[in-house]
């Protein structure tokens, strides 16, 4: 590798580092209430040294309880939806595959709606989104071992299978849910939020989120030989089966973390990586990094609109297919898909 080699993979490094915070500065900035960045970061050093710095009490409760922490799991979110549906991608060489092809979504969601009907507490609507999100990925593999056939497509249809079930079981539970109260709250964790969530539930989510993406990183690399087909792969002598499995539950885990805390948001790990994979190519060892990046950016940016455009707060789900769809269309247009 040259110097020049070097040093361009330095400023890449540096740009996707930089990018997210960047955006979560910005976000904490821009809102119906206005902040400096200079009283955003008075208020950072403030509340980790505790001195005073002259930050009136508004302005730091807007930055460090409401803002900082909504920008966190903004950030969180977003790479772990963008970096899933990379891998995802990648492994299953489908340009089509998200974050939640294998079920994990409807499988969070009807968690979600079972909670809300039985505890309505936001603790458990986590736990239980999270577990049967996880739960629906382990039913979707098992389909795809009963099956056969091969591999990636047997996994595929099982996930199709087992989000048809968990779709229509969703289905029935708000049918039967109370229309004035239970339903309307399902309804609204469907579309997709970070306005409610409390530090516990954010902490819940982060540990599985953190430990799927670094998971995901490190396995970069055997993503590469894995998208060349399970052949090849074999003769290149990894192990195809346990590095499939490896993979898919790291992203599996960022997936469900990020939905049980901001329920169903589409289209994150759909177009982030096509948008990533259009600028920077399809090498995974940089694709999944500038995955993390620009997904942890757009969720960051698109819920900032959501909370600035209108009086009202607008769902995050409705947002990011608003703002995905166009955009995705004219990378389209632009580079006729040419690094697929």
């Amino acid at each position: 590798m040259t110097q020049e080699h070097r040093t361009h993979n330095w400023i890449k490094a540096a740009v996707l580092i930089a990018l997210p915070l960047i955006f979560f500065i910005g976000t904490i900035c821009v809102g119906r209430y206005s902040i400096s960045i200079e009283a955003v970061f008075k208020s950072f050093w403030t509340a980790l040294t505790g001195a005073d710095l002259g930050i009136d009490e508004k302005t730091f409760t807007v930055v460090m309880e409401i803002r900082f922490q909504r920008g966190i799991q903004g950030l969180l979110v977003g790479a772990s939806l963008a970096a899933s549906g990379a891998c995802f991608q990648s492994l299953f060489r489908n340009p089509l595959v998200s974050s939640g092809m294998l079920g994990v979504s409807n499988g969070a969601g009807f968690g979600a709606a079972l909670s809300i009907l039985l505890f309505n507490s936001m603790v458990m609507t986590s736990v239980f989104s999270f577990g049967f999100g996880i739960l629906a990925v382990i039913l979707a593999y098992l389909v795809g071992k009963v099956s056969g056939g091969t591999p990636t497509i047997t996994l595929v249809l099982g996930g199709t299978i087992i989000q048809s079930i968990f779709s229509a079981l969703l289905s029935l539970l708000k049918y039967v849910a109370d229309p004035y109260s239970e339903l309307p709250a399902i309804t609204f964790w469907l579309m997709g939020s970070l306005a409610s969530t409390k530090s516990t539930e954010l902490l819940f989510s982060a540990i599985p989120m953190l430990v799927g993406i670094m998971g995901m990183l490190l396995f970069r690399w055997r993503l590469n030989v894995l998208s060349m087909g399970d052949r090849e792969a074999k003769t290149l002598g990894l192990n195809v089966g346990l590095n499939k499995g490896i993979i898919v539950g790291f992203a599996t885990l960022a997936t469900a973390g990020a939905v049980c805390i901001s329920g169903v948001i589409g289209w994150v790990g759909l177009v982030v990586p096509h948008m990533c994979r259009m600028v920077i190519g399809s090498d995974n060892k940089w694709l999944i990094p500038a995955s993390i990046s620009i997904g942890a950016c757009f969720t960051v940016f698109v819920d900032t609109l959501c909370r600035t455009i209108s009086g009202a707060e607008i769902p995050l789900g409705i947002v990011t297919a608003i703002v995905g769809g166009p955009f995705f269309i004219y990378l389209l247009k632009k580079t006729k898909g040419k690094n697929w």
